[in-house]
């Protein structure tokens, strides 16, 4: 990684997108210091660190909830309309018309979710001003009004540094944003580690097990991202005039996890929707029995999140891999599987391997991702969200190096030609 990193500087262009994506993540951190008017932070921190849905969303929004930045709500309405509008793309055929017309058709769903980010935002802000009124420093509607407004145009620009990041610069700019939300709440988790050793809550043994489990979940992380079935292609020897051509010999690369850290991440928007949505109303009865039940880490919310995350596993992997398409395409240009027909059969071969590839890397996902809240309750120990942003972290970092590299190769590649 950080040869590539290394490599990567040494050209002009490449130096540039890395320079852009850090002064976005720099203006993203800048962000984070400035706060809403009117709120008493001292007591949002307080309820935060009672943990809850609350002190979950604090660690997605990397600390900007518990001090109440305008990043407050972090990114989370843009993934929640992304899986709105990806979920629609399926169900209405003007959408998937849409979705398959190229470049404008994709730009036109994108116009569409931001419209949806802005409207999911401030419906969300709205709830959140609602529940809070008791840490207002002044009780009125403009208050309310002023809290609301700042923290939907909070994560309307935090969409738009995403998109200028994954335009403009290095990897994805969403993903970024998640990744140092999670990277920043590092030092403090480094401390309250240290803490829990120093009152006896935790002893040396255990986190000395605890750091050893971390780098074993490191290394399947980067095994599983980068693990892959090779299907093999041959394509058949074609006469054309008096030039032969064909009877090469090719590979289908079918990823374990093909679908990366996108399910994680939607999994975890969805599992706390329920609690959060009935944060907003501590009165209710039946608010209140959701939020006691869909709590992070229950038995409810944790078996929801891994029929989830297994769930969009499949349907993210059904997006981006089309068993259909690869077919057709390999007839047209006389390939096939050794072994398979071409056709209706390559189609059904191809199927069976990709669920196969699919459920392994699904429940891979799901165990990594529910296993520090089985130790962290065995050990007594907060890790109410270790493994989902361990997943996001590598993930992340592996997609961007990845995104690196084949950019590099590109530029290589056309020096060559030129």
């Amino acid at each position: 990684m950080l040869a590539t990193l290394k490599n990567a500087w040494k050209i002009p262009d490449l130096r540039k997108k890395i320079l852009f994506t850090l002064a976005m993540l720099f203006v993203y951190r800048l962000g984070s210091v400035v706060p809403v008017p009117y709120i008493n932070r001292e007591v949002i921190s307080q309820i935060v660190t009672q943990g809850g849905v609350l002190g979950l969303f604090d660690i997605v929004s990397g600390g900007n909830f518990s001090n109440f930045t305008i990043f407050a709500m972090s990114i989370t309405p843009y993934i929640n309309a992304s899986i709105i509008m990806n979920l629609l793309t399926f169900v209405i055929p003007a959408l998937e018309r849409m979705a398959k017309e190229g470049e404008e058709g994709r730009k036109k769903i994108a116009q569409y979710t931001r419209y949806a980010t802005v409207i999911l935002a401030l419906v969300q802000a709205i709830g959140l001003s609602l529940s809070i009124q008791n840490v207002l420093l002044e009780k009125s509607f403009l208050t309310i009004a002023v809290v609301t407004i700042t923290i939907t145009a909070g994560t309307a620009f935090l969409m738009w540094l995403g998109e200028q990041i994954t335009e403009n610069g290095i990897g994805n700019g969403i993903s970024l944003i998640i990744f140092v939300s999670i990277i920043s709440r590092l030092p403090s988790g480094i401390a309250k580690m240290i803490e829990y050793v120093r009152i006896g809550t935790l002893n040396i043994l255990t986190l000395i097990l605890f750091i050893i489990f971390a780098i074993i979940v490191i290394a399947a992380v980067v095994a599983v991202q980068e693990g892959q079935r090779r299907i093999p292609v041959q394509y058949a020897k074609r006469v054309v005039g008096r030039k032969m051509y064909g009877g090469q010999s090719s590979h289908i690369p079918m990823k374990i996890n093909q679908a990366g850290v996108i399910p994680v991440i939607f999994a975890s928007s969805i599992t706390l929707f329920p609690a959060t949505l009935a944060s907003f109303f501590p009165t209710s009865k039946i608010a209140n029995f959701i939020a006691t039940w869909f709590a992070w880490g229950k038995p409810v919310s944790t078996v929801l999140y891994i029929l989830l995350i297994i769930a969009f596993t499949y349907f993210y992997t059904a997006i981006t891999f089309n068993p259909v398409d690869v077919a057709n395409n390999m007839k047209k240009h006389g390939g096939f599987v050794p072994g398979i027909r071409p056709g209706k059969p390559t189609v059904e071969f191809l199927n069976r391997t990709l669920n196969r590839l699919t459920l392994s890397g699904a429940v891979f996902l799901a165990l990594i991702a529910v296993l520090p809240l089985v130790i962290g309750a065995i050990a007594g120990i907060d890790l109410r969200f270790g493994g989902t942003g361990l997943l996001i972290v590598v993930g992340v970092a592996l997609e961007t190096v990845k995104q690196l590299e084949s950019q590099m190769m590109m530029r290589h590649y056309q020096g060559f030609l030129k």
